[in-house]
């Protein structure tokens, strides 16, 4: 029998552990994660979280700037929402012990792209962690709390159009769990390309689960590629945040001329157009990496705010201090997720999505930085009110056994390796036609590769076998068994959220935010509405501040 909870919230990163303070005291609430080991998202994140905390500031102008780097594709009620109650969030925040950067007249504020005042909150370069930390040690003392972690979630269940719960993976038992309603804040789908700054859960596993499920998704063509990632082979792409161009670092390629030097900006232009400009210029120099220097803000400067990023440099052999460091730009941020309202509700019933998996509309078509912890926050506290289901239905008396794999089928499961090997290629695949820039053909014919893979790799046994649990059932698994499930669910869901992107990115023609298309490279009116992506549907496009 499937276990019951009020509120399920898949995800313990920012927008996890904020939704499970905010949900109202008397419910029962169970806290998923995927990963027992600490990396989220939100603790990788180096840069601040913005909010108008100065007098010389105002909500009309980060409003606009939100407005304006979104190129025409933000909702205003949203953009309204997130920047006149991230004051009270941040104040919050301190509350709960958040130790943000301080000067002797208070919090101290930096600079970053798009914005057009010094109003982004950090602590130090580990603003994500700090942050993170805070609020797990209020999560520890909520009543009726229990979080589990190593506990990843492979399919939503639905009811009469309804969501009523999830299946979970437990250990080497795959089991169903019963829900008033489902909170997903299981990150982005960054990991999907083979240069990011994401870690290996950010695959974009709630999007696909709930694409799956029947709820829409919405602008999953944009995503944002951060100019600056630590390019080293055989390394992970570091983040070097671009708050550090905000104190004075500089881009410059092997002849010391700037790549940037032609935008409106220059190193603070938006994202987009910086990491364009790196990526062209390293096309035609033929180079697989630029460089930053750190110098200009000075060694005081470097140690003071960025002591994260000199470790991390100095444990990979480099010195930022005395030279300069090889950057190039990585997948980072998705604008797009599951289509949600004013309120985080999704358009299946009982399911709720907050965080980079939810596509709230304050984005639009490029995140100006540092909202985003800020949004994680914001539409999390929008679930104070939540009232899940009383009392779900008991699940539906199948009578059925447990299914069952012969030995012949599992035989026919692809190896671990194999399947390691698959989701490496997509990656690839992925970061080589849907990148930083894209083009029509490119995306059509690897969205037909991606089809074809997704059609063949649904028919294996294991999957099946999972998709086909009754509710009332529970299944052990062999321990090999349940690693290939993992790698069979993962690299299903990829290719679920690769075909997704691909065919969002083929049918807007045109170039906007961060979906640059070098065979449609300007921007058209007629493309400024929301694409939106429903299983058994085609893309169609909606109004800006509708789904």
């Amino acid at each position: 029998m499937a276990c019951h909870w009020d509120v399920v919230v898949v995800g313990s990163g920012a927008a996890g552990l904020m939704t499970c303070l905010e949900l109202p005291a008397q419910l029962r609430v169970l806290l998923l994660s995927k990963s027992s080991s600490p990396p989220s998202a939100s603790r990788w994140a180096q840069g601040g979280i913005a909010a108008v905390t100065g007098a010389d500031d105002s909500f009309a102008s980060h409003i606009a700037d939100t407005l304006k780097a979104g190129a025409g594709l933000c909702d205003p009620e949203a953009v309204d929402v997130l920047v006149r109650e991230a004051p009270g969030c941040v104040e919050r925040l301190v509350q709960l012990g958040m130790d943000f950067d301080r000067t002797a007249q208070g919090l101290s504020t930096t600079l970053e792209a798009a914005h057009s005042h010094r109003r982004v909150l950090h602590a130090q370069d580990r603003t994500g962690g700090a942050l993170v930390d805070a609020l797990e040690r209020e999560v520890r003392r909520r009543p009726g709390l229990e979080q589990r972690k190593g506990i990843p979630a492979l399919q939503l269940w639905v009811e009469d159009g309804r969501c009523v719960g999830l299946q979970v993976l437990e250990g080497d038992r795959l089991r169903w769990l019963r829900a008033g309603a489902v909170v997903l804040a299981s990150g982005g789908g960054g990991h999907l390309f083979a240069h990011t700054t994401n870690p290996t859960q950010a695959s974009g596993d709630g999007v696909a689960m709930a694409w799956s499920a029947g709820a829409r998704v919405r602008d999953l063509e944009f995503v944002q590629f951060h100019p600056t990632a630590l390019m080293l082979p055989d390394a992970p792409h570091f983040l070097i945040s671009e708050a550090v161009r905000g104190e004075g670092a500089r881009l410059f390629d092997g002849a010391g001329r700037s790549p940037v030097a032609q935008l409106e900006g220059g190193d603070l232009a938006p994202r987009d157009q910086v990491s364009r400009a790196l990526a062209r210029c390293m096309a035609e120099q033929g180079v697989t990496h630029l460089w930053l220097d750190l110098r200009p803000v000075g060694r005081e400067g470097l140690e003071r705010q960025f002591p994260t990023i000199l470790r991390r440099c100095r444990e990979l052999g480099l010195s930022p201090c005395d030279a300069p460091i090889p950057v190039a730009p990585a997948a980072h941020y998705w604008m797009g997720g599951v289509a949600t309202d004013l309120q985080a509700a999704t358009s299946l019933e009982g399911l709720y999505a907050v965080g980079e998996v939810a596509s709230t509309g304050v984005h639009g078509a490029n995140r100006l930085a540092s909202n985003s912890l800020m949004e994680c926050l914001v539409f999390a506290r929008r679930l104070r009110h939540l009232t899940p289901e009383p009392h779900p239905p008991e699940p539906r008396d199948t009578a059925a056994a447990a299914p069952r794999l012969s030995q012949a089928e599992v035989q026919e499961c692809p190896d671990e390796a194999s399947l390691v090997a698959s989701i490496a290629d997509l990656r690839r695949l992925c970061w080589q036609v849907a990148g930083v820039e894209r083009r029509g053909v490119d995306l059509i014919d690897a969205l037909r590769r991606v089809r074809s893979e997704r059609s063949g790799h649904e028919r294996s046994p294991l999957l099946r076998l999972a998709h086909a649990l009754p509710p009332d059932q529970e299944l052990e698994l062999t321990a090999d068994q349940s690693r290939r499930l993992l790698l069979l669910q993962d690299l299903r869901q990829r290719l679920v959220l690769a075909e997704l992107l691909m065919e969002a990115a083929a049918f807007r023609v045109e170039s906007r935010g961060g979906h640059h298309r070098t065979d449609a490279p300007t921007s058209q009116p007629f493309w400024r509405r929301h694409t939106v992506q429903e299983r058994g549907r085609s893309p169609f496009t909606g109004p800006v501040g509708q789904t």
